[in-house]
């Protein structure tokens, strides 16, 4: 700006009748250079604001597998998650050198061995020593913790390209608490809340608002439904990465080569009849079984970010916009709400309404949960995992963010010009919740923040 008025005064100097009295009349010349109260032209203020947004050019995943029993069961964890980082690389001829930092959401494994798992995974996938990995563990929204990171950190200018990922081998890692816990839990009851089994969150929440076995039941008919429907009709292929891998016969110890590129959880039959023969997992009289909860999985999922304007120097088609993230903290003991906190907040920070949204990832990490959600919020069940969920899908823990902006922006780009807006989000054990608005990429605003000019005569503002 101070280079704007430095050049207005050169040429006001020239406008002068007389450029000799322009020192010794300056103060009190009828011309004088000023910063215009509207700033830079609005066109151009939105050219570079449109720049600035962070874009992702690229989302992938492995196919999510049953742990101890699906087709990821004897594959290492470092050898899930190299194939996706290698795919948003060589899917977008990116140069691997150029990403800024690779953030990877994992919940289960030591952190130190994790992050090491992870950092080979990088060097397996072909990216030099330069390019650093680190991982971050906000439970079950890691993978979207993950990308959210990499946006903030794109949005401070510490880099211009980076990648939120995921990773969960639930077969390697196992769900369980290691070592003592402070006997000072006892005193407080909001911490005793945290190491509630999440099954018992589940019945809680059940319990509390009302949600019957029957709705239950019956979401989960429906997640297997529409997801069996999407693998069908190829939905899930625009987002899958094929990995090559082996199965091993836990009899023989024979390996047999194979490539897992379908998630093997769905069950295309599934019927409210067959479910209502389960029995409760968590509670002897309760309503969460194994079949109206998340699948426990092995998986992994990339997304590639950068800055609109480097997308678009590079050529790269863009998937979706990053606009909005928020997480929230909720009661542990009925953890599963957090999603019905998460989703207003993050939809307000995007200037949104909840009607203004087209589509919405929910996890489902129990039928109890997602059914509570969805009635509260009171959203359009034609809008919510329409391609199936976790209780269909699976839930490896770290990955289920990274998995759902996959799922979620292939299916807006599907959907076209009548999808604009969507929504991720999930609960989070201990009693959280996150979720992440993002734009589909091609919609862009005819310049709209411009002031109405109601005569030509004016320059600016402070002619008046």
């Amino acid at each position: 700006m101070e280079k704007a008025i430095n050049r207005q005064q050169v040429l006001l100097q020239h406008l002068n009748p007389s450029a000799s009295s322009f020192l010794s009349h300056q103060n009190n010349s009828a011309l004088s250079a000023s910063a215009c109260l509207a700033g830079d032209s609005a066109a151009y203020r939105r050219t570079n604001v449109f720049g600035d947004d962070v874009v992702i050019v690229a989302a992938y995943r492995t196919a999510l597998c049953k742990s101890k029993r699906g087709g990821f069961k004897d594959t290492y964890p470092d050898d899930l998650l190299a194939p996706v980082l290698r795919a948003v690389i060589e899917k977008t001829n990116l140069n691997p050198s150029e990403v800024g930092d690779i953030v990877v959401g994992t919940v289960l494994a030591p952190g130190s061995q994790r992050a090491s798992e992870c950092r080979m995974a990088a060097f397996y996938a072909g990216f030099p020593e330069t390019v650093p990995v680190r991982t971050v563990n906000r439970q079950c929204s890691s993978g979207l913790q993950a990308v959210a990171d990499v946006a903030a950190a794109i949005k401070a200018g510490f880099y211009e390209i980076g990648i939120g990922a995921g990773l969960e081998s639930m077969t390697t890692n196992p769900m369980a608490w290691e070592g003592s816990v402070n006997p000072r839990v006892k005193q407080m009851e909001q911490a005793q809340n945290c190491l509630l089994p999440m099954g018992i969150t589940s019945e809680n929440v059940a319990h509390r608002f009302g949600v019957t076995r029957q709705e239950q039941d019956q979401a989960a008919v429906e997640s297997h439904r529409k997801a069996a429907a999407a693998t069908a009709s190829g939905k899930f292929k625009d987002e899958i990465v094929p990995v090559a891998t082996k199965i091993v016969d836990p009899k023989t110890g024979d390996e047999k080569p194979v490539t897992i590129s379908v998630d093997d959880g769905i069950r295309a039959n599934t019927s409210v009849s067959d479910l209502g023969k389960l029995k409760p997992v968590f509670k002897k009289n309760g309503t969460t079984t194994a079949g109206n909860s998340s699948q426990v999985s092995d998986g992994a999922g990339a997304v590639l970010l950068m800055k609109r304007s480097v997308a678009m120097r590079k050529g790269l088609p863009i998937l979706g916009v990053f606009r909005t993230f928020a997480a929230v903290g909720v009661d542990p003991a009925i953890m599963g709400v957090g999603p019905a906190v998460a989703i207003p907040a993050a939809v307000k920070s995007a200037g949104l309404e909840l009607d203004d949204v087209d589509l919405f990832e929910i996890n489902e990490a129990f039928a109890s949960q997602f059914v509570y959600c969805q009635k509260k919020l009171e959203l359009d069940p034609q809008k919510i995992n329409v391609n199936g969920g976790a209780m269909a899908i699976g839930h490896p823990l770290g990955v289920t963010g990274a998995r759902c902006v996959a799922t979620l922006l292939h299916e807006m780009k599907r959907r076209g010009k009548d999808c604009r807006f969507g929504v991720v989000s999930m609960c989070i054990g201990t009693g959280m919740g996150a979720a992440a608005v993002f734009e589909r990429g091609d919609c862009v605003d005819e310049l709209c923040n411009a002031r109405k000019v109601e005569t030509n005569s004016l320059l600016s503002k402070d002619a008046r």
